[in-house]
């Protein structure tokens, strides 16, 4: 399925293809290029055509997906009928890898696949900020000979038991195993299985609360920067957990982590771009990296900052990394005080599920200002993730402190009720 227009005319603004999954306002890519300075091309799901401007662009092409083979072709062929590519944008997390290995093929300028993979490997991450001297998890590469006792040799770099096991490209906490004995690590490896395991990594447990840094970056500075603290924690989540977020006052602590986030940051060499960077802060009170995405943090995290500090991220997101300015101003932005957070639950257990009832927290819980909601009757089969979870609020209030008590507050009166769904057979 496509809709095209002709052949432009001599002259014609740059022309930009965008891979596209998202199905809400962060998909408006008109809104971020405003006064007709681009042309935009859409490689997209059928999910995510309703924030498409399709009346303006040069075509957009519905796909069965956003595998690289399936878009290589639409891609080739859009640059041969429209003109030559000026940029490929894929703002997703899951998308920045496929961008760029189009960029390659394609003879397009930008983010090239050895940039993005720092942002996507973990392990490459890690060695890109320890080579700088900063504290990150100790970590071991798994192999497909992996091994509960080759993982817990003095020899491999690990301190022992508990460790972390997660998917070196994974997002989201996805296939993330926290073990804590030889034999759930044994178990672990097992279900993960040969052919898995060389993507795979073995992580150091680093005890303490988990912050992350979001924001864009300028000519080597921030444009924007946010710290907060997780409420639970993404792993937690996983398992069943509500999982919340809390804006940090200004002050001592925030400047510590935005300022060990601006060296990390440095470390990987992100000049100008946004990112999502989580640190663990020990109680020895030195901040160790975690992780960091080439891209806006994911849950509440873009709707906060939208409304609390009139922030775009995927809008500079999706600037940056194409080479323009940001449309926000960095001085306006930095007078802004902010209290606020965010809160999503995890989709219903056992799965599937279907919502039998909901309760709203508007006018319940005061700091709640917006919220989605399930809808009754809706089924929930365990591909929510963050969007589509079991109840999505945001929240401001009168400092951190006021905001975390009613995170909890919201935790405990949020009623969601759900019933078995049954499954046909071979539909």
């Amino acid at each position: 399925m496509s809709d095209t227009d002709p052949l432009p005319a001599p002259g014609s603004p740059p022309l930009l293809l965008v891979i596209n999954r998202f199905d809400d306002e962060f998909g408006e890519y008109h809104r971020f290029l405003p006064g007709d300075t681009h042309r935009l091309a859409y490689l997209t799901t059928e999910d995510g055509l309703p924030p498409l401007d399709r009346a303006t662009a040069v075509e957009t092409v519905v796909v069965p997906d956003l595998e690289y083979a399936t878009l290589l072709p639409h891609a080739r062929r859009i640059a041969e009928t429209h003109g030559p590519l000026a940029g490929i944008v894929g703002p997703s997390e899951f998308d920045l890898l496929t961008a760029a290995r189009l960029r390659s093929a394609l003879g397009v300028p930008g983010w090239t696949l050895e940039y993005i993979t720092r942002f996507r490997d973990k392990t490459v991450m890690k060695r890109w900020v320890t080579f700088a001297g900063l504290r990150a998890p100790r970590y071991l590469a798994l192999d497909a000979d992996a091994t509960a006792g080759t993982v817990l040799d003095p020899g491999s770099g690990l301190p022992g038991l508990p460790l972390i096991l997660k998917p070196r490209d994974g997002a989201a906490s996805r296939g993330v195993r926290l073990v804590r004995t030889e034999a759930e690590l044994a178990a672990a490896l097992e279900e993960i299985g040969r052919k898995s395991l060389p993507g795979y990594e073995a992580e150091e447990y680093v005890e303490g609360r988990i912050h992350h840094v979001d924001g864009i970056r300028t000519d080597g500075r921030f444009h924007f920067a946010s710290v907060s603290e997780y409420v639970n924690t993404c792993l937690d989540f996983t398992g069943g957990t509500p999982l919340g977020s809390v804006l940090l006052d200004r002050g001592p602590l925030h400047e510590q982590l935005s300022g060990f986030a601006a060296d990390c940051l440095d470390a990987l060499e992100l000049w100008d771009g946004p990112f999502h960077l989580e640190l663990i802060l020990p109680p020895s009170g030195e901040p160790v990296f975690l992780e960091v995405g080439l891209r806006p943090g994911g849950a509440g995290v873009p709707f906060v900052h939208r409304d609390l500090f009139g922030i775009d991220l995927y809008c500079e997101a999706v600037r940056a990394a194409v080479g323009l300015p940001p449309l926000t101003d960095e001085a306006a932005l930095r007078r802004v005080e902010a209290s606020g957070g965010w809160l999503v639950f995890p989709e219903p257990r056992p799965l599937p599920a279907r919502v039998a009832a909901r309760g709203s927290l508007l006018g319940e819980v005061p700091e709640v200002y917006a919220e989605a909601l399930p809808a009754v009757g809706h089924v929930f089969d365990g591909d929510g993730g963050y969007d589509h979870a079991g109840g999505r609020f945001l929240l401001r209030g009168a400092g951190q402190a006021a905001v975390r008590r009613a995170v909890h507050e919201a935790v405990a009166r949020y009623r969601l009720v759900a019933e078995p769904a049954a499954v046909e057979v071979g539909a």
